[in-house]
């Protein structure tokens, strides 16, 4: 898997402002400030983050995924 890739799609779908990504095996911590956040639930935001992994968590690639996607103004 190529993380810098995966940054980079994330930050050009999401328009994020920030996108950190850190692999540890088959685990993955996402952190996420975008303001297409902006107003919507927990589980909105991480279908949305969700969307770019789905297929590596299918073809086994990721096992597990810990989410945090906030809107630019809880990041502060």
């Amino acid at each position: 898997m190529d993380l810098a890739q995966l940054e980079a799609e994330m930050r050009d779908g999401l328009k994020a402002e920030t996108v950190e990504l850190q692999l540890d095996g088959n685990r993955l911590a996402v952190r996420v400030i975008a303001e297409c956040f902006a107003g919507l639930n927990r589980v909105k935001r991480q279908q949305k983050v969700y969307g770019f992994l789905n297929d590596l968590i299918a073809d086994g690639t990721l096992h597990a995924v810990s989410i945090k996607a906030l809107a630019p103004e809880e990041s502060v």
